[in-house]
């Protein structure tokens, strides 16, 4: 966002501990806001933008390519071309965000103690309200694991399609906020499960335990009991957590002996 103290005539005062191209990208994002621009609008042109910041030419365009970085801007070359604002997509969002967990070494417990306070309040506010077409797709994908894994790889793919039932909810909120961060957790726990194997030993009580709760789940959603789904996906992450703790204990130790 831009900075938030201005002059008296509109412009952004700059942070001079930045770069000039730095600071010029925040005086273009300060602009953007100002002037409510909204994605696919054309920016003012190149030398438009140097007799505005009185900047060179090479700093405007490394700015431009700061923005570029960061989503915001796309350009485009030829006939009708330009800079244009750009809305950024939830994929390079959670992209961008999850190279910042990169190194982070986040774990199971990290993930659950945000899951156990969003999902139950997410799924409280949907009962009721889900579409016919997105409760039978509740149901399809709750079908692809109705039957235990025998395999590892089908193992996986059902913890991948259980994540996917959880995305599906996250989607239909209101709430951009809330649906974006539901969504970035699972996207990281998918990650995370896929790459440290957390999906063997195949977990027979995992699996028995979390259809148990998504057939629970559905019913109370389609009924919209908001305080019946708020209690049954309560107690899923409740269950879920040590579970899942366990299934990385194991996959831990597998790491050490190998």
């Amino acid at each position: 966002m831009p900075p938030a103290s201005t002059r008296s005539d509109g412009r952004p005062v700059l942070d001079p501990k930045l770069s000039r191209p730095a600071q010029v990208a925040e005086a273009i994002k300060h602009y953007i806001v100002r002037e409510k621009l909204q994605p696919g609008d054309r920016l003012p042109s190149e030398p438009e933008l140097i007799e505005r910041f009185g900047m060179a030419k090479g700093t405007i365009r490394e700015a431009l390519r700061l923005l570029d970085a960061q989503g915001l801007v796309k350009s485009r070359t030829g006939p009708g071309g330009g800079t244009f604002v750009h809305e950024v997509s939830p994929e390079r969002a959670t992209a961008l965000l999850a190279n910042y967990f990169y190194f982070k070494d986040l774990t199971i417990s990290d993930i659950y103690q945000l899951r156990r306070v969003l999902e139950p309040e997410l799924v409280a506010s949907l009962a009721g309200t889900l579409p016919p077409r997105v409760i039978a797709r509740l149901r399809e994908i709750v079908a692809t694991y109705a039957e235990p894994a025998m395999t590892d790889d089908e193992e996986r793919d059902q913890h991948i399609a259980t994540l996917g039932f959880h995305k599906v909810l996250a989607d239909q909120s209101s709430n951009p906020l809330l649906s974006f961060l539901i969504g970035f957790m699972l996207t990281i726990l998918t990650d995370i499960t896929v790459y440290r194997r957390l999906y063997t030993p195949i977990n027979r009580d995992l699996w028995k335990r979390g259809l148990d709760y998504h057939l629970r789940l559905i019913e109370a959603l389609e009924a919209g009991d908001g305080s019946a789904a708020r209690a049954i996906m309560k107690a899923h992450m409740q269950t879920a957590q040590p579970l899942m703790e366990g299934q990385e204990a194991f996959s831990l130790r597998r790491f050490i002996k190998d």
